[in-house]
């Protein structure tokens, strides 16, 4: 196994990376696929997500487009992301109503000792392999009933979890600018009945990045709001142009973010260095401990509990609170690892001469609010001008297979019961 040192950083390059690689650019379309008779019927959805788009983004930079369709939908006080507050394992959660324990990505990078291989988002080849993912993301479930789905780069998009791909997507990259996504969703739209997808997912990564580069109190953060928040008016304006009956718009985040300590950062405990005792996965505002000598844990959990400081607490996995769904007893693929260092934020771990960005994400949302996320929501099948509790993401699935007439195929933890009122009767 490579050094996860290594595997992290090659991680964290990888997006300035990939823009100098040729990138593959076009549509993959399943062929021979249609709509079902009864699918030709049935509503539209479109699933929006702006990576990184704090809860309180839309008011913070005046997002008029979105505080508007919001205003006149259904808008939540916020939405609860699922434990660790990070971007693949959220944006799973969000498409398949599981926490990231038990749909098994329980971060962008991770090791799985059964299958002795490494997991990484900037790996195509990991991203788009399957057997990765656990669940039934919303395309999969709507393909296996009949009705035609497209995604936009969506994290998993491009595997065969659950058995079907969308019948329309995209390798992942970040060449298309957000108009160029808008209208690729509109052809979609003008399609055929028959060929045309009821389910459409799509993802913008530009508030995200701005707030990990410039941090999210500032003017690059307000212009990238401002740039999705041009995108989505775009998008409506044009949907509705088309005249389609039953459209909705479903618009999240898949968690928030928040200026960190990176000047000051947290060292890692020098026990943990012994690479011949353990595996460390450090995402920097979490580091997961995987000691490889099982008899070893209790004492070396210990030795770190009494000789650690105060800007971090130590967890045994299997005594992490309940509400994070994140111990021992919700590890459906033993990823997690058996002890967990867990930052006060804005505190961050680093490995020697290891650098972080300006803004991050990871922490707990219920102790850091700056993690929580976007829920809005609009369109003939929403109540008009309802504001809703905070509520956790799993529960958006539920949601939308209830808009969609789907059948839900496997056990989630998402509970229809908890959005159920926020569409019309």
């Amino acid at each position: 196994m490579k050094s996860v040192f290594s595997l992290l950083l090659f991680t964290i390059s990888f997006l300035s990376l990939a823009q100098n690689a040729i990138t593959d650019t076009t549509q993959v379309v399943i062929p021979n696929r249609k709509n079902s008779i009864e699918a030709q019927s049935k509503p539209y959805v479109i699933m929006i997500s702006a990576d990184g788009f704090r809860y309180d983004y839309a008011k913070k930079y005046n997002a008029s487009n979105l505080l508007k369709y919001a205003n006149e939908g259904v808008q939540a006080k916020a939405m609860i992301p699922s434990y660790p507050s990070i971007t693949f394992p959220n944006h799973w959660s969000l498409i398949t109503g599981m926490y990231p324990s038990h749909h098994g990505l329980i971060d962008n990078f991770f090791f799985d000792y059964k299958r002795n291989e490494m997991y990484l988002m900037s790996k195509q080849e990991k991203a788009e392999d399957g057997t990765w993912y656990g669940g039934t993301p919303l395309w999969a479930s709507a393909e296996k009933q009949g009705v035609l789905s497209a995604s936009l780069q969506w994290v998993g998009s491009g595997s065969d979890a659950g058995g079907k791909r969308p019948t329309y997507y995209y390798h992942y990259h970040e060449k298309f600018s957000p108009t160029e996504k808008v209208d690729k969703v509109v052809n979609w739209l003008k399609l055929p009945e028959e060929k045309r997808p009821h389910f459409i997912s799509m993802y913008f990564p530009e508030v995200d990045g701005a707030g990990h580069h410039f941090g999210p109190e500032t003017k690059e953060t307000e212009q990238a709001v401002q740039k999705v928040d041009n995108a989505i008016g775009e998008l409506v304006k044009k949907v509705n142009d088309l005249g389609l009956k039953n459209v909705n718009f479903i618009f999240v985040s898949d968690h928030g973010m928040i200026t960190v300590d990176g000047g000051n950062p947290l060292e890692i405990p020098a026990l943990l260095l012994d690479k011949n005792r353990f595996d460390l996965y450090n995402s920097q505002t979490l580091l997961r401990v995987y000691v490889k000598n099982n008899d070893e844990v209790k004492t070396v959990f210990k030795e770190l509990k009494k000789n650690k400081t105060d800007g971090y607490e130590v967890y045994l996995d299997k005594k992490l609170p309940k509400y994070l769904h994140f111990a021992t007893r919700d590890d459906r693929y033993n990823r997690i690892g058996q002890i967990l260092l867990i930052p006060k934020a804005p505190k961050v771990f680093l490995f020697k001469d290891q650098k972080t960005s300006i803004g991050k994400h990871g922490y707990d949302p219920k102790i850091v609010p700056e993690m929580k996320a976007t829920f809005f929501a609009w369109g003939d099948t929403f109540n008009n001008h309802q504001v809703v509790e905070e509520f956790e993401n799993v529960n958006v699935y539920p949601l939308v297979t209830e808009i969609l007439g789907l059948k839900i195929e496997n056990k989630i933890d998402g509970k229809l019961k908890v959005l159920e009122k926020v569409l019309k009767k």
